[in-house]
């Protein structure tokens, strides 16, 4: 039963990055960009949080920098999409490898690496978290609180407002919200930079909240994870963060069972988030039902003197 109680405290924990990414990627992707650079892109929020948190101790402002330095980084990514109409997915696969070059010679340069530094505090939400058994589920740090209060704002923004409809409209059809006054490119560019801000903040949630330390690729994949999660939500809100939370509790058991004296072979453990995104992804392909809910311009460039 104990396991059972630290595994529940400790899920949130592993829940967060795969669903604020995933977030991230779905603002980007319903604009009709092919986003697949979410590995990097959490990279430099991780560096960039660290790096700021240990010259400032400030974990919000850590978190705010983070985000604004993905932001930054994704308008090199826009550059290539936008204005030089690259391949969207060699350009995904660029930005990451960039990214990941970047951080790991910054991150040794400027020696931030191993370098603990202070978190977010729980906060318990009495009565709840006096609760047998789920009690340590609502011991939280506040981003996880945030995290769902995230997704509901999001939701209402495409679903509520003039700018979500546009943005949807973009990924749909960018001829024709072209034609009824709509700027594809100024809208693409802030759903990137809207985009890559949560996946930022889901790197700095990883370096500055959870383990409190920079190391190189210390994301691991989860980026990668992330980009499935989306394909397997058909690009929905809710049902990503239902299965960022499926995800997030497969890795928080994972030390959980080691704890308990559970012998299992290590590094099968360690790939079996991987081996559940793998299925996942093989049972949606064979559905057919993510190229029926994808955005109808995705991944596909748009020039404005073209007409379909």
């Amino acid at each position: 039963m104990d396991m059972v109680a630290n595994w529940l405290g400790n899920a949130p924990v592993f829940v967060v990055p795969f669903a604020l990414a995933a977030l991230g990627l779905i603002i980007t992707e319903k604009s009709g960009v092919l986003a697949i650079g979410a590995e990097g892109l959490m990279l430099v929020g991780a560096l960039a949080g660290i790096g700021a948190q240990l010259h400032f101790g400030e974990v919000g402002l850590s978190l705010c920098i983070a985000m604004l330095a993905a932001a930054l980084v994704s308008l090199l990514f826009a550059f290539m999409v936008l204005v030089l109409r690259l391949n969207q997915i060699i350009a995904g696969l660029a930005l990451v490898f960039f990214c990941q070059g970047l951080t790991g010679l910054l991150g040794t340069l400027l020696e931030w690496t191993n370098r603990p530094v202070q978190g977010l505090p729980a906060w318990g939400l009495w009565p709840l978290s006096e609760l047998p058994l789920v009690g340590k589920l609502f011991v939280q740090n506040p981003l996880v609180y945030a995290t769902p209060l995230l997704f509901l704002a999001v939701v209402w923004v495409f679903e509520r407002t003039t700018t979500g409809m546009r943005l949807r409209a973009v990924g749909e059809n960018p001829q024709a919200a072209d034609a009824a006054g709509i700027s594809v490119t100024g809208m693409r560019l802030g759903a990137i930079v809207a985009g890559a801000m949560l996946i930022g903040l889901a790197g700095a949630y990883i370096s500055v909240v959870s383990t409190k330390l920079w190391i190189a690729d210390m994301t691991g994949g989860r980026g990668w994870i992330a980009v499935a999660l989306v394909i397997f939500s058909r690009w929905s809100p809710w049902k990503a963060l239902a299965g960022a939370v499926l995800f997030g509790c497969i890795e928080a058991l994972i030390p959980q069972l080691a704890a308990s004296g559970v012998k299992l072979p290590q590094y099968f453990m360690m790939m079996t988030p991987y081996i559940v995104t793998l299925v996942v992804m093989v049972l949606v392909a064979r559905s057919g039902m993510a190229r029926q809910a994808q955005p109808s311009a995705l991944g596909l460039p748009f020039t404005r003197e073209e007409r379909t």
